[in-house]
């Protein structure tokens, strides 16, 4: 089968289109999938430029996200057939065979049926940015109706899908953008406001924003200087989730403001094989699934290339100030 081998770490020039053997079912909980689209995220990048979170030799197929239809299933599987359309996330850490390619084997209780009214492309953007963007909202930033969250990155991956679900919820949102475009396309999807960082300060904003009183809850999607401007746009006793490690930080503001800070990272359950927490990501989906057949909620995908492109969608990635998400076509 074709696959997308990462061969060295560093630049996009370690990434090559390969003809490896295809994956084989070996387990009696484990399902074949033709996968039809594999979307690409910034824990890719990282990894290609930094190498594998395991001791295990390159290569290794990135790309955690993916989606496509069942082809075989082991023995013990039940809930699944032959013909099933999926989503799922998992892979592509350097152990278990990523998404960037023509087939995977993964256990059947990773996955989900996809929403009926969506394409693939679309399918596979959404597992990890939905999952992501719910823990950190609900699950750590316990979002409740009526408070207000800011969202940095509102048009990014994460920010984009957090701006729909925290309108859901009920939730006044302040979104962070780099253009006019940006905040058009952020207002599209639910925000109330939108602050251009490019453009105004974004703790005098809030603060205008909000009569004084800041935010009930700050994602912060960025991290570094972003992580320094959510403590000081955050309300006293307000949260502060962040998907990034902040650095060195001074905490002065943050403990006079008596702020929660809470960290999400959705991998930990595949890094750590916690079952428990896995679990809770496939009632995450099927609950996403629900409002996306709803069209209650939805995902913007700004680029979609062939699998022998990929090393266009790792640098547009890179370069930053990404619109919704990248995804290839397999």
């Amino acid at each position: 089968m074709k696959a997308i081998l990462m061969t060295k770490a560093g630049t996009v020039d370690g990434l090559h289109l390969s003809d490896i053997d295809e994956p084989e079912i070996t387990q009696v909980t484990e399902v074949k999938i033709k996968i039809k689209a594999a979307s690409i995220n910034p824990i890719d990048t990282k990894i290609r430029r930094n190498g594998s979170f395991y001791q295990q030799p390159l290569p290794i197929v990135l790309g955690c996200d993916g989606a496509g239809e069942i082809v075989s299933v082991g023995h013990a599987v039940t809930d699944y057939k032959v013909g099933d359309e999926v989503w799922f996330c998992h892979g592509g850490l350097g152990k278990d065979q990523g998404n960037y390619a023509e087939y995977n084997v993964i256990d059947c209780r990773w996955i989900g049926l996809k929403p009926k009214n969506c394409s693939f492309i679309e399918a596979a953007a959404m597992p990890l940015v939905l999952i992501t963007a719910w823990g950190a909202l609900f699950d750590k930033g316990k979002l409740q109706k009526n408070e207000t969250v800011i969202i940095h990155a509102g048009a990014g991956g994460v920010g984009h899908v957090a701006i729909q679900l925290a309108k859901l919820k009920g939730a006044t949102v302040i979104a962070t953008v780099s253009s006019k475009e940006k905040a058009l396309f952020a207002k599209s999807l639910g925000a109330d406001h939108t602050v251009i960082y490019t453009e105004c300060n974004i703790i005098d904003e809030v603060n205008h924003l909000t009569a004084g009183k800041g935010a009930d809850l700050v994602i912060d999607t960025v991290g570094g200087k972003v992580f320094t401007q959510s403590i000081l746009s955050a309300a006293y006793y307000g949260r502060l989730i962040t998907l990034l490690d902040p650095g060195q930080q001074d905490l002065t503001q943050a403990r006079m403001k008596n702020l929660l800070i809470g960290f999400e990272l959705m991998l930990t359950p595949q890094l750590k094989e916690l079952n428990v927490v896995r679990d809770k990501h496939l009632e995450i989906l099927a609950h996403c699934v629900q409002w996306v057949e709803q069209e209650l909620l939805k995902v913007h995908v700004s680029e979609v290339l062939p699998l022998s492109q990929v090393s266009k969608g790792h640098t547009s990635i890179e370069q930053g100030h990404m619109t919704g998400k990248v995804v290839l076509e397999i």
